[in-house]
């Protein structure tokens, strides 16, 4: 099954700067040929389930290998069953409608 997840990985007790511990998640996700976006507070990754997860597990493994005694996590999951769509197709949907295409589609 294929899933879009909204991942926010916080390691505590680090300091005030983690950028360090998530370019080291970001490389977790590249290495697992993961489609990702980093975004401000988290990053979105696109793929097969299992993928995924095992992804977010190894992410937390390599902070942990950092130093990070504790993790904080936020996982928003998205899956649908009626058609395939990527993340770049939900951001081009909202993009078409601020351009004046206003008819009606699914998101």
């Amino acid at each position: 099954m294929k899933v879009h997840a909204d991942l926010c990985l916080i390691p505590l007790g680090v300091g005030v700067s983690v950028g360090t511990y998530i370019a080291e998640c970001q490389r977790v996700l590249d290495e697992a040929g993961l489609e990702y976006r980093l975004h401000a507070y988290g990053t979105n990754i696109e793929g097969d389930w299992d993928r995924v997860m095992a992804a977010v597990k190894r992410c937390h493994e390599r902070v942990h290998a950092m130093g990070a005694l504790r993790i904080s996590t936020s996982l928003k999951l998205g899956t649908r069953t009626d058609r395939a769509q990527s993340l770049q197709d939900k951001i081009d949907s909202v993009q078409r409608k601020l351009n004046g295409n206003n008819k009606q589609e699914t998101v």
